[in-house]
Order: C-alpha cells, then structure tokens, then sequence
C-alpha cells in the first residue's frame, strides 16, 4: 500500500538522496520505491517514467545550485563574484555529487524553462554583466567559464589531480585567478574566427 504522503516532491528528492548516496546511473524507479517501501507502480501516478524522473531530479539541483549561487554571489562584484559563483558550484559537486551528475545531463525543454534554470542563468550573467562586457559576447564568456570550472570538477571528481602535488586546491585557486584574468581580457571582435 502506498504512503499517503507519497507525491512528485517526494519521489524525486528520494531520487536525488538515492543519487546522492549510490550513485546517478543507480537512480531507477524499483530503487525508488524500495527507499519508500511502496510497488513501483505507485510511483507511476506521480512520475511518467525513469526519464521524467531524471527530469525532476534536474530541476531539483538547479533550484538548490541556485540557490547557493545567489547566496555566494549577493553584495559581491567582479573577481569576488566569480570566485562566489565558482566556489558554490564546487561545494555543491562535493557534497551532492549525485545532484550534480544530474546537472550535467542533457536538459529537456521543460528543463530549460524551469524557474532554477533560469536563476542559475541569470546569476550568472549577473556576474560577467559586473566585467562590463558587451551583450553579445556574454553567451561565449558563460560558456567559457561553465566550461573551465566543470572541466575541472570533472577532473577533480574522476581523481584525475590525485596523483601528482600540490593539492588541487592550489590548482583551484590558480584557475580562479586566470578564470578572472581572462574574463578581464576578453576579446570582444570576431578576428580571427571563422
């Protein structure tokens, strides 16, 4: 028999505990509904499939990174609010790594659309509006440095700093420098590209 609490809500934060705990690709709906001690098919008048399911857990962690986002970044400009945005990034990975690997799924449309979407991206075009660059170069500068801090997250989160010293957090602040640096320098012509 199902819970009586049982809804969207709590079948996708269990989803993302589970994500959490085991790992994204553990996420299915009979370990769902195992955690909540309620038949899979209860789970269906609430969620279509594993793919909505995935869905719910990325609207989740867009709402939360948002979250942390607007926290780190509020009353701070240039430098300080890019560290601001890229430290909370780097904190939520290392404490809901399952979130996270939702984040770098492929977003659905409905996705895309969601309210934490849409503060995740405005945060951050916030943070670069702060370097006075044109409007049309902020898609490639968000870009870039989604780009830098992931690839790095990516790397840090496989163990691929593991093996050599420094620490990577030295390694961190070091492209957080450049990361600025390089926003700070941004070309702004199309010179060059083709």
């Amino acid at each position: 028999m199902a819970r009586a609490n049982l809804s969207t809500q709590v079948i996708v934060a269990t989803a993302a505990d589970l994500a959490d705990a085991e790992g994204f690709e553990q996420v299915t709906l009979s370990a769902v509904a195992r955690r909540l001690r309620v038949q899979t098919a209860s789970l269906y008048n609430h969620v279509r499939d594993r793919a909505e399911l995935f869905a719910g857990i990325h609207e989740l962690a867009l709402d939360e990174l948002a979250d942390r986002m607007g926290a780190a970044v509020a009353g701070r400009a240039g430098r300080d609010a890019l560290v601001g945005l890229a430290e909370a990034q780097r904190a939520y990975a290392r404490e809901s790594p399952g979130r996270w690997a939702a984040l770098q799924q492929q977003a659905t449309p409905t996705t895309v659309g969601s309210p934490g979407a849409r503060r995740v991206a405005e945060l951050t075009l916030a943070v670069l509006r702060g370097y006075d660059l044109p409007e049309a170069e902020l898609v490639h500068v968000t870009r870039f440095v989604g780009a830098t801090v992931n690839g790095f997250l990516a790397l840090e989160r496989s163990g691929g700093f593991g093996h050599r010293t420094p620490a990577p957090d030295a390694s961190w602040q070091r492209t957080l420098t450049a990361l600025d640096a390089i926003v700070r320098a941004w070309p702004t012509s199309d010179e060059g590209t083709s």
